[in-house]
């Protein structure tokens, strides 16, 4: 599956739910990719189903990210929201079959927590006792 924003993103953006000046973000890690259903129909952490266990110094709920920038893209008739510059490492992790990653504001809460995109790694990734570091290749873009 390639890399997609969730269906619900929209609606959280525009309801209000989601406010990439204020609010905190966090990149959790699985072991299954979302399905085109799954994508449509998640709408929180509480939804994701395959985050890779915590262990081995991942934390459960994944790792904080930070907003670097969000910046409009009018020669393409979209905004940008880039991420944590440098990417994010966990280090001293023991990971398995990591296919993805999917991106969230976090309020602590899984029930609370709107689910904003889903990045395919586009195969599995492992690391025993290293680093893992998770790489913004491309910015998380909402169409206007």
């Amino acid at each position: 599956m390639a890399s997609a924003n969730f269906g619900k993103f929209a609606l959280n953006l525009a309801s209000g739910a989601i406010n990439f000046n204020t609010d905190s973000f966090k990149c959790l890690l699985v072991t299954a990719a979302p399905n085109e259903a799954a994508l449509d129909t998640w709408n929180d952490r509480a939804d994701v189903t395959g985050e890779h266990a915590a262990t081995g110094g991942y934390p459960a709920g994944g790792f904080e990210v930070t907003v670097a920038s969000v910046v409009e893209d009018a020669a393409n008739n979209r905004v940008a929201i880039t991420f944590s510059a440098p990417d994010p490492t966990l280090t001293g992790v023991t990971l398995a079959g990591v296919v993805g990653a999917i991106l969230y504001k976090s309020t602590g809460v899984a029930a609370n927590d709107p689910l904003l995109s889903f990045v395919d790694y586009g195969s599995a990734k492992g690391v025993t006792s290293g680093s893992f570091t998770h790489a913004f290749t491309t910015p998380l873009y909402i169409n206007r």
